[in-house]
């Protein structure tokens, strides 16, 4: 490592630093590559940490036994890469924040005469567009109460029809398709619309009403649905007092560490008034580090493909990388995008009140995850496994192959994150191999959670651990399994015991024990999932070998058919002269006369 570090390029790049087993250290960037690496070290009379680095630095360099590295073309391409590879690699050093999601805006174009409100994640074309947002909950709701309170086009097709609609006769459109309002007419109603986006309290107050007068005519439901949307709405933004300048507007981010976990709190201010907000917590980790906390929220918040990004970014902290991360952001987005961190007047208070509740984040959430820390310190785990992510396979002798992943998130199921698989293999061991091959794959736009549970034993748990050696990424794993009697693995409870595979070899905990069933839960969700899409899958292929059948090809020809390629779709997108030399000519003319569906 001496002789390497010696011999780098003065180019920008990344640097890689990995143990003796392999496993990947840490993940950083620099502008110069030998200048940047040899500041860490001493080298007389032998290769020593440099004392003047940070205590979690110098930790990692004692474990250091090679390093490898990426020369880029500029610092900017260097920022990306290393940001791109700590999500994708979850180095034991870096800190590794949760990925953004893109939030909702929104927009309007006030370039047609009759303009409507949408909701949009993306750049819009056009040239008079206005956005409003993000709004990271709630945007629906607000988006539906514009079209309930103000009589705006209620569908996009309306103008085409060229005739009033039902909407024109319950009052919620003034029919511009017949001319019965004047543009400027609506444009008053649109411009009382975008008030309402910033200046709710009117909105909800007339919300109100009408929930209201539902409740009085016994529309119960009705009302109980507006009554939800108006708490969402409510619920939108942190109540504050401050008010800035009317055309200001601002993005707030704080991040604080906790005793168990971190926070981000991201504050949303357009034209003086905070419109919304939106918190995210990440893993405790003794190795938190400011500078690369905000460095990833930045860089992972503003994409591309951000609708709006406000010229001014304030910061509760100052950290290292600003400036470069100001001047990627700048480049990105072909404007000058400021980071700042005030100390005194109304931006210091903003800044202040988002400190304020990331400290009251943190303590409501202490108590929340009493089990996944017990699980933590059960098996030794690097990080508490606030994500987990539980795989199962399920199909009937080689029938709809199928596996199934599903997600535990902050204490609850992160449905939306649910992964289905259809698969090829025809061994269990296969199987799973190919569906955290595929995930692993995915770990680059869809980072690695803080835990696999494995439906299996030693050698699932083996499995998962190769490939993730071979691919470089830090993760917990842990199997499980029902003991085996008479060689065989049962199911069903109280024929056998549920044993653990982890790291430290395996566990058996009492059938009583609250941390088993806390882990038999994830896996019998993880196995309810798949099974139900093995269920459906194997539905849809005895319909399609029903069909087969019926034109006169045998359960023989089909089951040779299926060995071969694998899925019905590969089957009816085969050629002619494949299908018959699988099987024969007669086959091969009933099935591509017409399709087998």
């Amino acid at each position: 490592m001496k002789q390497i570090i010696q011999n780098l390029p003065d180019s920008a790049g990344v640097y890689q630093y990995f143990d003796a087993n392999g496993k990947l250290l840490y993940v950083g960037k620099a502008k110069n590559l030998k200048n940047r690496v040899k500041s860490y070290w001493r080298f007389t009379p032998r290769l020593t940490p440099n004392p003047s680095q940070s205590s979690r630095i110098i930790k990692m360099l004692h474990e250091a036994q090679s390093l490898e590295y990426i020369v880029v073309g500029t610092e900017e391409d260097a920022l990306i890469l290393e940001n791109s590879l700590i999500k994708q690699l979850k180095p034991k050093y870096n800190i590794l924040l949760r990925d953004d999601k893109t939030y909702p805006y929104i927009y309007i174009d006030e370039s047609v005469d009759y303009p409507r409100f949408e909701i949009t994640r993306k750049v819009v074309k056009g040239k008079n567009i206005t956005y409003y947002g993000p709004f990271p909950s709630g945007g629906k709701a607000l988006y539906d109460a514009l079209y309930e309170v103000y009589p705006l086009i209620q569908k996009k097709s309306c103008l085409k029809e060229g005739k009033a609609c039902l909407f024109y006769q319950i009052k919620k459109c003034l029919a511009p398709c017949e001319g019965k309002v004047t543009p400027l007419e609506y444009a008053k109603i649109v411009d009382q619309a975008k008030e309402s986006i910033s200046k709710r309290k009117k909105l909800i107050t007339i919300l109100e009403e009408k929930m209201t007068n539902l409740a009085l005519q016994e529309r119960y439901e009705e009302a109980g649905a507006m009554r939800d949307s108006i708490q969402t709405i409510s619920s939108l933004t942190i109540t504050s007092n401050i008010d800035l300048a009317n055309t200001l507007d601002l993005d707030i981010f704080a991040i604080q560490n906790g005793d168990e976990r971190g926070v981000i709190v991201k504050l949303f201010m357009r034209q003086g008034k905070i419109i919304s907000s939106t918190h995210t917590y990440f893993r405790h980790t003794h190795i938190f580090d400011e500078n690369e906390a905000y460095k990833q929220a930045l860089l992972e918040f503003y994409t591309i493909d951000t609708p709006h990004i406000s010229q001014q970014i304030l910061t509760a902290h100052t950290f290292e990388d600003s400036q470069q991360v100001s001047q990627s952001l700048s480049i990105r987005f072909d404007k000058k995008i400021e980071i700042l961190t005030p100390q005194r007047g109304a931006k210091a208070k903003l800044v202040s009140l988002a400190l304020q509740n990331c400290e009251e984040l943190l303590r409501k959430k202490q108590n929340d995850t009493i089990m996944e820390q017990k699980i933590a310190d059960l098996f030794d785990l690097s990080v508490i496994p606030y994500r987990i992510e539980t795989f199962d396979n399920s199909h009937m002798m080689g029938v709809a192959i199928v596996g199934g992943m599903v997600v535990w998130n902050e204490n609850k199921w992160d449905k939306s994150s649910y992964r289905r698989y259809a698969l090829d293999a025809r061994d269990e061991y296969g199987q799973m191999k190919e569906m955290l091959s595929r995930r692993i794959e995915k770990f680059s736009s869809e980072p690695a959670p803080d835990l696999w549970i494995l439906d299996g034993g030693q050698a699932n748990f083996n499995l998962a651990k190769a490939l993730l050696q071979e691919a470089h990424v830090n993760l917990d794993v842990i199997a499980i399994a029902k003991e085996k009697l008479d060689s065989k693995a049962h199911r069903a409870k109280g024929a056998a015991r549920d044993i653990i595979y982890s790291t430290q070899g395996i566990v058996e905990l009492k059938p009583n024990d609250k941390r088993l069933h806390w882990i038999q839960r994830q896996r019998d969700e993880a196995h309810r999932y798949a099974i139900t899409y093995h269920q459906n899958k194997k539905r849809k292929e005895d319909t399609q070998i029903s069909l087969l059948n019926k034109k006169g090809i045998g359960k023989a020809s089909v089951k040779k058919l299926i060995d071969y390629f694998g899925t019905f779709e590969a089957i009816e997108n085969a050629s002619f002269e494949t299908i018959r030399q699988v099987t024969n000519r007669q086959i091969a003319t009933i099935l591509k006369e017409k399709d087998i569906h």
